[in-house]
């Protein structure tokens, strides 16, 4: 048998597929696109998943990848066995409701034995224990003997996650031969020596799990099939382990040569030899595909690999930095499968040399620390770190807390990880509140101030729309980064932009950004010191690196809606000058896509003639089409054609003077409309006082206006139907309503006022006489206040001169109204007192006039209490 390379072995896969009428994709980046639930690409079919749930449709229903895959899930095995690596290359065959079973397995059977030569007496399948479909396709097609298929149950060989498409699988194993095995008499496919390896598996997509364990037959049956190029590799080329196959081998080779040591000489040697192996080449890949070092997420899994590979470098006797050195060799190896390594190994440089640096600089002072942390441990009797000591060492000398927890390991101690968990909760919540920081200056402290100051921003927007431009910076949301990949938050630097920043009033322009290897949607457009333009948005897809040329598209409708309003501001302004006086100064101004407002000095309201007047001139000259004309000269000579300048601006040696016909002459930053008449109309919302001889207009243009007039229409048509009308009746209908709702509230005062009567009943019985003043105290349940004030002025028909206090209860609250008629107020009696008095003990609190005062009160169980202390407290008042 021919023991074929690796890359040839990746090419050799991909032509055979090819052949049989698949299409050979690229392989997708290691930053999943639009899949919450991964943080890394992991299996071939991860990044297919829209294809096989149907929400994309595929570029062909055959398709066949090369797929490099990152997984950390047992990240602390690496390197402890040969057997473990986080970065892997999955080929894969995928069929999306198109080919099955019979042409899966045959294809299979077909490359592994003509293509490859592998021996078809080595090869043995196994299959899911029901799945006589498969166990027929195998013997009586294939020709593998019966004894030589095996069948295994659910744990092996049925693929499901949860609810969704799932079904049987059919792997097949090759026997490398009794030099791998464990010598015991009972060995075979499914030990766990290294005999029989599992090199293909193919998964039958045939069934659709509802959650709950009830299957269906899927109308489209999918294949999805997986074998780890490494793993043909290490039986193509029958070598021992991942770690010497060929290029594999080459890598490490080259670590031993920077360490001057030899591998499978001594275990610990080899633990380290292994882990920066493996870890460089996984490093390369993911800052190929834009990952960038950081402290969460994917950033923070590079990181970790990153740091854990430079420490076992020095731990080898690597002198000096030699992740980038190693990366070249990465490059090199793999750049036949993976051209685009070839293309950023600049920017793969960069970074790793940049990062290698930071962690040398902490790592001494870092190692220095923790043995004396050691040292303690050991004083103390202690075999545990505290989780504040991991974390001291996490957040001040940059160690991950695996890192910290492998080098305690090797000297057989652990972490408390709790602890440390604890306190990095702690300190996110700190750094939650403490969100604003300020610089010296006063100003907020953003990721922008580290930005080289030299970096400028030429701005293109007045001509074009669309531009091409190289990417000078680029950020995420609290540092400078070589790369932005897909779903990160961050803000794009260029040299030249089509988009306009906010200023002047003028929201900024919104957009995309776009090249042939990823999207940036443009949500913010905003002005930096010195010159600089950043473009805030997020990647929804592929990645950018620093230096590309990308084209920047400025969203076409936005732009020319905000200029209408723009323009329109320039009417307005001349508008009221003419209509108010020349003291009108514009004093501010918001230009949107969908409304203007606009400041300015006038010491009264407007009146409505004013308003109607100056909405006239506007809508004239909108209709009128006047040329609007932008020319650049010097402040002086933008003086001499009577531009007006705004108050408080400042303005450099060269102006932009926006003409509009002969009837507005300003000095502009902005963007305009190239005619009034695109403009269409403009319509005045609202004009109010905002401070001290300011003023402000809200207004509405061309489409804005649309919406607001539709908007209005909709909402007369709602109010029309609800009054059981026709808009155009609706004043005459709404005045009748009125005039019907009077007659009934007459009415119902009425009704009210007998009932509150018919409630209390005849009291006159009920009166005191108090030191020659007449007092009635009574209650009547169910009224409310005004009720009460009615109740009293009859009651006080009926008594002539003296004091009357009602109570009622209504709804679990209690009203309490006291009147004092002149003769009883002349005798002393002073109701607001009278009120005070007793109204604390309804749990209220009131008061009033001399004449009449009332309370309310939340205890209606102190009514009766109340009742009984009026004719006491009237005593007191009485002299």
């Amino acid at each position: 048998m021919q023991k074929y390379g690796v890359n040839e072995l990746r090419r050799m896969f991909l032509e055979f597929f090819e052949s049989k009428d698949h299409l050979a994709m690229k392989s997708f980046s290691l930053v999943p696109h639009n899949d919450n639930s991964l943080l890394l690409i992991n299996a071939g079919m991860a990044p297919l998943k829209p294809y096989f749930t149907g929400q994309e449709i595929p570029p062909r229903r055959r398709v066949c990848t090369c797929q490099k895959c990152i997984r950390t899930g047992d990240i602390e095995n690496i390197g402890k066995t040969a057997r473990h690596g986080t970065f892997f290359e999955m080929l894969g065959n995928f069929s999306f409701g198109d080919y099955f079973k019979t042409e899966s397995l045959h294809w299979s059977w077909e490359f592994l034995t003509q293509v490859v030569g592998l021996d078809p007496d080595r090869l043995y399948p196994s299959i899911y224990l029901d799945d006589e479909e498969a166990f027929k396709i195998w013997n009586e097609e294939i020709g593998v003997p019966a004894e030589r298929i095996f069948r295994f149950g659910r744990e092996d060989n049925f693929w499901e996650h949860g609810a969704g498409p799932c079904g049987p699988c059919s792997e097949i194993y090759y026997d490398r031969g009794e030099k791998y095995g464990c010598g015991k008499p009972d060995c075979t496919v499914g030990c766990e020596c290294d005999r029989y390896i599992e090199v293909w598996n193919n998964v039958f997509s045939q069934f659709e799990n509802d959650g709950h364990g009830n299957y269906t037959e899927l109308a489209q049956k999918n294949i999805d099939t997986g074998m780890g190029l490494e793993r043909l590799a290490v039986v193509v080329q029958d070598v021992d382990s991942l770690f010497t196959i060929d290029t594999n081998k080459a890598l490490l080779d080259r670590v031993c040569q920077l360490a001057g040591k030899e591998y499978q000489k001594d275990y610990e040697t080899d633990v380290s030899l292994r882990i920066v192996t493996d870890h460089i080449k996984s490093c390369t890949f993911m800052i190929s595909d834009g990952i960038m070092p950081s402290n969460e997420g994917r950033g923070y899994v590079l990181r970790r690999l990153l740091r854990r590979a430079a420490r076992h470098g020095r731990k080898l006797g690597i002198e000096g930095k030699f992740l980038a050195n190693l990366s070249d060799t990465v490059i090199a190896l793999s750049k036949d499968g993976y051209p685009e390594l070839e293309e950023k190994k600049v920017m793969i440089f960069k970074v790793l040399t940049e990062e290698e640096d930071k962690f040398n600089k902490t790592i001494d002072q870092g190692l220095a620390i923790l043995s004396d942390m050691e040292e303690e441990m050991r004083k103390s009797g202690s075999d545990t770190l505290s989780g504040a000591d991991a974390f001291k060492l996490y957040d001040t000398y940059g160690f991950p807390l695996d890192l910290t927890k492998e080098i305690l390991e090797e000297r057989s101690f652990q972490v408390d990880e709790e602890g440390f968990a604890a306190c990095m909760k702690e300190q996110k919540e700190k750094a939650r509140k403490a969100r604003k920081t300020t610089n010296y200056m006063g100003a907020d402290v953003t990721v922008y101030q580290s930005i080289d100051p030299a970096v400028t921003t030429k701005f293109v927007g007045y001509d074009h729309l669309v531009h091409d431009s190289a990417i000078t910076v680029l950020t995420t949301e609290d540092e400078i980064v070589e790369a932005l990949t897909d779903g990160q938050r961050g803000t794009i630097l260029v040299e030249e932009t089509p988009f306009y920043g906010t200023m002047g009033g003028q929201q900024a322009d919104t957009g995309v950004i776009v090249s042939e290897n990823g999207e940036f949607t443009v949500e913010d457009t905003i002005h930096l010191q010195g010159g600089k333009v950043g473009h805030v948005g997020v990647m929804t897809k592929g990645m950018f690196k620093t230096g590309d040329t990308v084209t920047l598209k400025v969203d076409e409708e936005n732009r020319a809606l905000t200029a209408r309003n723009h323009s329109a501001t320039h009417l307005l302004h001349k508008a009221l000058r003419t209509v108010l006086g020349d003291h009108v100064e514009q004093a501010g101004s918001l230009v949107t896509r969908d409304r203007l407002r606009f400041d300015f000095t006038h010491f009264s309201a407007m009146t409505p003639e004013e308003i109607r007047q100056v909405e006239e001139i506007v809508n004239k000259e909108i209709h009128a089409g006047l040329s609007v004309v932008t020319d650049e000269m010097s402040l002086e000579d933008a003086k001499k054609t009577g531009a007006m300048a705004l108050f408080g601006e400042k303005y450099g040696e060269t102006v932009r003077v926006v003409r509009m016909g002969d009837f507005s002459t300003e000095l502009c930053g902005g963007t305009h409309v190239a005619n009034t008449s695109s403009i269409s109309s403009f319509k005045i919302l609202s004009e109010a006082g905002i401070a001290a001889g300011v003023r402000r207009i809200e207004a509405l243009t061309s489409d804005g206006l649309m919406a607001h007039y539709a908007e209005t229409e909709k909402e007369l048509h709602e109010a029309a139907a609800a009054a059981k009308t026709t808009p155009g009746a609706l004043t005459a209908k709404i005045e009748a309503m009125l005039e019907e709702i009077k007659a009934l509230h007459s009415e119902n005062e009425k009704l009210k006022s007998k009932l509150a009567k018919e409630a209390m009943g005849d009291v006159m019985d009920q009166v005191q006489e108090v030191k020659g003043v007449k007092v009635l105290a009574v209650r009547a349940d169910g009224v409310d206040m005004n009720g009460l004030r009615n109740l009293g002025d009859q009651l006080k028909e009926k008594l002539g001169e003296g004091v009357i206090v009602i109570a009622s209860v209504l709804d679990g609250k209690v009203n309490l109204m006291a009147t004092a008629t002149d003769g009883a107020q002349k005798a002393g009696a002073h109701a607001g007192n009278l009120i005070k008095a007793i109204a604390g003990l309804v749990g209220g609190g009131g008061g009033g006039r001399p004449n009449m005062a009332q309370a309310g009160g939340k205890n209606p169980a102190g009514v009766d209490e109340a009742l009984a202390k009026v004719a006491e407290t009237v005593e007191s008042q009485v002299r």
